[in-house]
């Protein structure tokens, strides 16, 4: 069973999950992430300042990029 792990990025910070989730496959993978970036967005966009971004990845066992959600802020 493939192995994925988050990476979130916020600002100067940049830091990966130690722990991997066994998932069956991508199409899995990809709606535990959304399922998880939900549980965060609230807390995430209450401290989010203008002109600022928040990015949560997934990541493959490899730890290669497979998905990224982006939160971005910006004043216009």
């Amino acid at each position: 069973m493939p192995r994925y792990y988050f990476r979130i990025a916020h600002g100067s910070y940049s830091g990966t999950s130690d722990v991997a989730f066994d998932l069956q496959d991508d199409d899995e993978a990809w709606k535990e992430m959304t399922r998880v970036c939900a549980d965060l967005v609230s807390g995430i966009t209450r401290a989010l300042k203008p002109d600022s971004d928040w990015q949560m990845e997934l990541l493959d066992d490899n730890k290669k990029a497979l998905f990224r959600i982006r939160l971005l802020a910006e004043k216009v």
